[in-house]
């Protein structure tokens, strides 16, 4: 392959800025304007063959120039008073050179320097493998101390195959890429001569891969050529391979990760370069045969028969509430019912991201209504119902609008306080899943004759005083808030109303107060909010407090200070965002002051808490907790304006969250020392106005 050398365009401007050596021969300032003199010449060192060039004055005036060694010329490209241009003949060699002038001769202070014209002519084959030999013809080769292949590789000298003053051979480096070839003299300055046309570097070729469909952790064939280069297999979805069970240059043999997705693959080689296939690498995807039992119940579990179970990581009910898978082989597994599941056909997940939906819906096992006792009942007394699963019954509700959490439940009954402002007519069993069964019997609600609470606000903080409303209330000789604080301070006491100051110390959150009398009879109020935070028990367990463990990185929000919102004077977050989809909130990584390794895989013991004023209601959405590390990406929602629509805290509040309640799919959280990623929260799933203040979060040992 016969090639022209060319020299780097920056490489020969350098070289020409470099070409005029200022010669010791100047003018004295007395000199007769006819003298002829020589200020510069070069460029020094220069090509046989090339141009030489004197700057001066009356040079037209030179009859030759002597270069060493006696080599004269007297043949002139350019010949003016300023400027002589001449070309160097092949017999040059280093020397100092003379002018020839009738005023007498002229000699250089400074030598001549000769530069060997180092060419590439041709290199073969033009396409080669990395790590095979490549053959460099020129001329001076012998001078040329360093091949630069593409990418940077550089092979020098003392690693060359052979190397005469014609040819050079030279390996092509394993992490050569295709391009151009360039030869360097190795200089502090160097020549450096490229190779007019590009040397390719042979890739992998993919023309087969096999089976189809096939099943994550089971043997993948991919056959083509130079396949023997291969360092990596890259899967859809980002999943890595670099351990081959068997690789030659026409076949590759590898297990494939669970992660894996369809899609073609990509082979990397030794330089990076990526070669893609126009194959498709399906993955398999579990057969469902049966589910059983049916209807299921909700908390236990169902047996799942079928073909490649052992593929499925998540199983989705009905109402989109994900099971724990409890055991699973090729052909069967079982998973756990949640609370929650509704009816509706069941879908299995893959890890790599394929699912496959059981042809039938799952129905869930409804409870039933056997009796109900008393029929004719007070408020504020106790109602027994009687049937068949009633241990999956949530609440109670009734005509009026009210409503009551179930006191105590087996399967075949349960007992309920009906609540004050109830009015009669039937019930309604909620039961966890949302189900609803109404009761064929209706209650009828006597007049009470002892103390009720008809009206009171739905929350408080520490240190308002509240009105409770109600009949009889002149009974009341004792008012306790949750929890076991009895009030001190009251307002107006009658038959209908009773003003008191909530106490300080009541414990925050959703709780009821108990109205005692004369007699010690116990009256429950209707659920109530005290609204306030919990002190930080333990600060260095505390790892967002935004003044000096703030965040790294989010999309909406900030720390502010500002007095009317300050819980205790200190920064908070302040979001005022419209969030739709994924919001970032906060976040760090990397374990940065991140108090994990205390806690270790004591997680039963510990709770999450953070202080949160939710200053507009929250109509939609959740607030995503995320720690993630080396053991999974363990998350928790928290919704609470799921049930009721909208959610608000007039004020500061705590939020408490179970380290146990956050999940890595089915997989609870064991070790936080384990979280050595992303943690913070985000909005997600969902849209909704959100404005609130977040401070304080932290980990609590119960």
């Amino acid at each position: 392959m016969s090639q022209l050398f060319k020299i780097k365009p920056l490489l020969l401007l350098a070289l020409l800025a470099s070409l005029f050596i200022i010669e010791a021969c100047k003018k004295d300032d007395d000199t007769d304007s006819d003298q002829i003199q020589l200020l510069s010449f070069g460029p020094s060192p220069v090509l046989r063959g090339g141009d030489l060039r004197f700057i001066g004055t009356n040079l037209d005036k030179v009859t030759a120039i002597v270069l060493p060694s006696n080599v004269e010329v007297t043949t002139f490209k350019t010949k003016t008073a300023e400027q002589l241009v001449i070309v160097v003949p092949e017999a040059t060699v280093n020397g100092k050179v003379v002018l020839k002038t009738p005023q007498g001769d002229i000699q250089t202070k400074t030598e001549l320097h000769i530069s060997e014209p180092i060419t590439l002519t041709s290199f073969s084959p033009a396409a080669a493998r990395p790590g095979t030999v490549i053959a460099i013809n020129g001329t001076y080769l012998n001078l040329v101390k360093e091949v630069i292949f593409t990418n940077k590789k550089v092979v020098k000298s003392e690693n060359f195959v052979s190397q005469t003053k014609d040819k050079i051979e030279v390996t092509v480096p394993t992490d050569a890429k295709t391009g151009i070839i360039v030869i360097s003299n190795g200089e502090a300055d160097p020549i450096l001569v490229e190779s007019e046309t590009p040397l390719s570097v042979t890739l992998p070729t993919v023309t087969g891969v096999s089976p189809t469909p096939v099943k994550a952790g089971t043997a993948l064939t991919i056959d083509g050529t130079d396949l023997d280069l291969t360092r990596e297999v890259v899967f859809t979805g980002g999943s890595k391979v670099n351990t081959f069970t068997s690789a030659t240059a026409t076949q590759l043999v590898l297990n494939v990760p669970a992660e894996a997705k369809d899609g073609p693959i990509k082979l990397v080689v030794a330089s990076l370069e990526e070669v893609s296939s126009t194959q498709q690498v399906v993955m398999s995807v579990p057969t469902i045969n049966g589910i059983a039992p049916d209807p299921a119940k909700t908390g236990s579990s169902v047996t799942v028969s079928g073909v490649d179970l052992d593929l499925v990581t998540r199983v989705t009910f009905g109402g989109n509430k994900v099971g724990t898978i409890q055991s699973a082989t090729v052909s069967e597994m079982t998973v756990s019912v949640p609370a929650d599941a509704q009816d509706g056909a069941l879908t299995f997940s893959t890890a790599a991201g394929k699912t496959v939906t059981s042809a039938a819906a799952l129905t869930m096992v409804k409870p039933t209504i056997s009796t109900i006792s008393p029929t004719d009942i007070q408020v504020n007394n106790l109602l027994t119902v009687t049937g068949t699963d009633l241990d999956i019954v949530s609440k109670v509700q009734f005509m009026g609008g009210t409503e009551a959490p179930v006191a105590s439940a087996t399967l075949t009954e349960l007992t309920v306080m009906v609540p004050v402002g109830t009015q009669s007519g039937p019930i309604h069993l909620i039961a966890d899943n949302g189900d609803e069964v109404i009761s064929a019997v209706s209650l009828n609600i006597l007049a009470s004759t002892s103390a009720t609470v008809t009206s009171m606000p739905a929350s408080a903080r520490p240190g308002d005083m509240i009105d409770i409303v109600g009949v009889n209330l002149d009974e009341i000789t004792e008012v306790i808030f949750p929890i076991d604080v009895p009030a001190t301070m009251f307002g107006l006491k009658t038959d209908v109303l009773i003003q008191v100051v909530v106490p300080q110390a009541a414990k925050t959150g959703n709780g009821v107060i108990r109205l005692i009398t004369a007699t010690g009879e116990v009256i429950e109020t209707p659920v109530i909010n005290i609204t306030g935070v919990d002190p930080v028990v333990d600060p260095s367990l505390v790892f967002f407090n935004f003044d000096d463990l703030t965040y790294w990185w989010n999309d909406t929000g900030s720390p502010q200070n500002d007095p009317a919102l300050s819980l205790d004077g200190s920064s908070y977050y302040y979001v005022d965002h419209a969030c739709s989809g994924w919001t970032g909130f906060f976040w760090r990584n990397g374990q940065n002051n991140f108090p994990g390794a205390t806690i270790g895989t004591n997680v039963s013991q510990y709770v999450l808490k953070f202080d949160i004023n939710v200053l507009e209601p929250i109509t939609g959405g959740e607030f995503a907790w995320r720690l993630k590390g080396s053991s999974g990406d363990f998350w928790y929602y928290w919704k609470p304006w799921e049930s009721t629509g909208s959610y608000s805290t007039n004020g500061w509040i705590t939020v408490t969250i179970p380290l146990t309640s956050f999940y890595a799919g089915a997989t609870p959280l064991s070790d936080l020392s384990t979280i050595t990623e992303d943690f913070g929260v985000a909005f997600n799933n969902g849209s909704s106005y959100v404005k609130a203040c977040v401070d304080n979060v932290r980990f609590e040992q119960l």
